[in-house]
């Protein structure tokens, strides 16, 4: 992840961690950051005076740095820090573009020292941001008849290029954005199309205009292929004099070096709120849908037991008495035999006539 303060956290650790021990420390550390950014730390308990610290940084762009070692002025800024506690080794050892062998014992204590230890731990981003200054000073030499300065090619991270171009009147700074997901190209297309509609109120009319468009711009005409093939659009800023005049340029640059970072940030930091959001509404959803079943259920079982009041209300007494009595009423309705009877019966009922059949007399 990248670090949005000058100092790197993790060294400014380490070197606290040596300042204030009362005890020797014997420490051979290695620290990768991002930016392909390598830091080696090396302190022995035979030698607690000396602590030695080695630099490994990319260059920002080939061709218009010296290819060996660093500028005289970015040497001079680094020297600046703290001259007692600091002193540059050359030639830098094998693999780093530079070591610096540190005094911990010189350092004032107190937050003095906390303050130093803070400036030493921000060394890369001083390199950084020098290799920048000195880019956008020396672009002159790189005139075009037509007008426009050719664009410069800055690679913070290997995956991350981004270019600068210089015209007479303003400074044009085009970042090309690639992302994985299709989730983070929308996310960052409201945020490229919000910004612009911020930096274009009063509000921000210092701030360097922005523009996003999904096509490369015309000043990139040209560049590789791959340079220019992104997922997420261009976008611009336009740095006019007053924005590289002073303490305005430590903070422009700055900002330039860790705009993909800031975009990175802040896609996260809105995946992780939606995400939030679609959680605590679906656990919502889920309580009423509970609750729903709970009362259905409820409203159940009082309707049944209703039911079967309303029954037992309906039926009559008469009901409830041939219901209980049924089987008694059912034999009393049955036929009662007397002895005798059938004779006496058929001494008063009418002779049955037999049918005979007429004949017709001759």
């Amino acid at each position: 992840m990248a670090c949005f303060g000058r100092a790197s956290p993790a060294l400014k650790e380490i070197l606290l961690k040596l300042y204030r021990t009362e005890k020797p420390m014997e420490i051979d550390h290695h620290l990768y950051e991002f930016g392909a950014v390598e830091y080696h730390i090396q302190s022995s308990a035979s030698d607690p005076h000396d602590t030695y610290l080695s630099i490994a940084t990319p260059l920002l762009s080939q061709g218009v740095l010296p290819s060996h070692g660093l500028s005289h002025h970015t040497i001079e800024m680094i020297k600046g820090i703290c001259s007692d506690c600091l002193e540059i080794v050359e030639p830098a050892r094998e693999g780093y573009q530079l070591t610096l062998r540190l005094d911990l014992a010189n350092i004032p204590q107190g937050k003095d020292g906390a303050k130093v230890i803070a400036q030493i731990s921000s060394v890369q981003a001083v390199i950084l941001s020098s290799q920048l200054k000195e880019m956008l000073q020396n672009v002159n030499s790189q005139y075009t008849p037509k007008g426009m300065y050719k664009p410069i090619k800055f690679v913070y991270h290997p995956r991350e290029p981004f270019f600068v171009i210089r015209q007479p009147q303003k400074i044009t700074a085009v970042f090309p954005m690639r992302f994985r997901e299709n989730s983070d190209v929308i996310v960052a297309t409201a945020f490229f199309q919000e910004l612009m509609d911020v930096g274009s109120s009063e509000a921000w009319a210092k701030a360097p205009p922005c523009t996003w468009s999904p096509i490369p711009p015309p000043e990139l005409r040209g560049e590789l292929f791959e340079d220019l093939s992104t997922n997420g659009g261009f976008v611009s800023f336009d740095i006019f004099s007053c924005h590289v005049e002073g303490k305005q340029l430590d903070k422009t640059v700055w900002s330039l070096l860790n705009f993909y970072a800031y975009v990175k940030h802040h896609v996260k930091c809105t995946r992780g709120f939606i995400q939030r959001r679609m959680k605590n509404r679906l656990g919502s959803l889920v309580e009423v849908l509970q609750k729903a079943s709970l009362e259905k259920e409820e409203h159940i079982q009082k309707d049944e037991g209703c039911r079967y009041v309303r029954k037992l209300v309906s039926f009559s007494r008469s009901k409830i008495l041939n219901r209980r009595c049924g089987h008694f009423t059912k034999k009393i309705r049955s036929p009662i035999k007397i002895h005798g009877f059938s004779r006496f019966r058929q001494q008063w009922t009418m002779p049955k006539f037999s049918q005979t059949k007429n004949t017709k007399l001759d």
